[in-house]
């Protein structure tokens, strides 16, 4: 029993270690990070300062900033879109084929995202594969102008995304009490009513843990947007790098990296305010 005890004491020590090491203690330095001052001789400096986040209001800072939002809000949508009845179809599912369909879903974790993008310019570019696919078809006639654009940024956001999506609601489908479907259709309602009314509340703790694992990776991918979307596309996650590694602005880099910490941890917030409250309703 003392044996017992010791491993449990050990592990929890050896845990709360690495947290504070790999974890906290960092995160505690970025935040000290960006109350401090740049300098061209060093990265940091005295006195303290709030001009870090007050530049963040320059209108080209809130461009990007509203620019991320727009693009990672667009491929968070288009993968729910895509993902959920995917996820649905899959959970649902009683063949042999469910297992190859989780299959699919998990081989791209097989190779890198970075190498996955670089291929995708393979695909999307004027004379690629699709481009050259669609003219052969006769759908149109001249090459798609898809790469370096939003549009482009987009779909490899999507691309890379799409099973952080599908897996958390696939799982949230699999626990689904299917009674309370049965008993929706014995009380008259259609398939629509049933699943806008039963099926989507039960689910939406797994769309919400979705949305934030898919909208804030989304943000902060720099290499897609330099890859697929060129030197225009600028986004958050690029703004944290430029600043960090070429403008060497640690200070600044650090208030946009709190910042986002921020809007994660609100997503967290929401993602415990929704489980709370269909716990509190009985539906999980």
């Amino acid at each position: 029993m003392n044996n017992d005890n010791s491993f449990k004491h050990t592990s929890l020590v050896v845990i709360w270690l690495w947290l504070f090491l790999f974890a906290l203690l960092p995160f505690g330095l970025v935040i000290a990070s960006s109350f401090l001052s740049h300098s061209e001789i060093s990265f940091l400096q005295l006195p303290f300062t709030l001009n870090n986040y007050l530049q963040l209001n320059d209108a080209i800072y809130l461009r990007i900033i509203e620019k991320s939002l727009f693009i990672a809000g667009t491929a968070t949508l288009i993968c729910l879109i895509l993902g959920y009845p995917f996820a649905y179809l899959i959970a649902r599912m009683q063949s042999r084929w469910k297992n190859f369909l989780i299959l699919l879903v998990i081989i791209p974790f097989w190779t890198s995202s970075l190498i996955r993008s670089y291929a995708l310019i393979a695909i999307i570019k004027a004379k690629g594969i699709l481009s050259s696919g669609l003219m052969a078809l006769g759908i149109i006639h001249h090459p798609l102008s898809l790469l370096f654009t939003n549009t482009a940024v987009v779909i490899g956001l999507v691309y890379n995304l799409l099973p952080f999506m599908i897996l958390p609601i696939m799982t949230n489908v699999e626990r689904l009490d299917t009674r309370l479907i049965d008993a929706a259709y014995d009380l008259g309602a259609n398939r629509f009513t049933t699943f806008r009314k039963v099926i989507i509340p039960l689910t939406m703790p797994g769309i919400i843990s979705g949305i934030i694992l898919v909208f804030l990776p989304a943000m902060t991918l720099f290499y897609i947007p330099d890859i697929l979307g060129g030197a225009k596309s600028i986004l958050v996650g690029n703004l944290i790098q430029n600043q960090l590694l070429v403008a060497q602005n640690w200070p600044l880099g650090s208030a946009v990296s709190t910042v986002l910490t921020l809007l994660l941890v609100s997503l967290l917030l929401i993602y415990v305010w929704v489980t709370r409250g269909t716990k509190d309703k009985g539906w999980l």
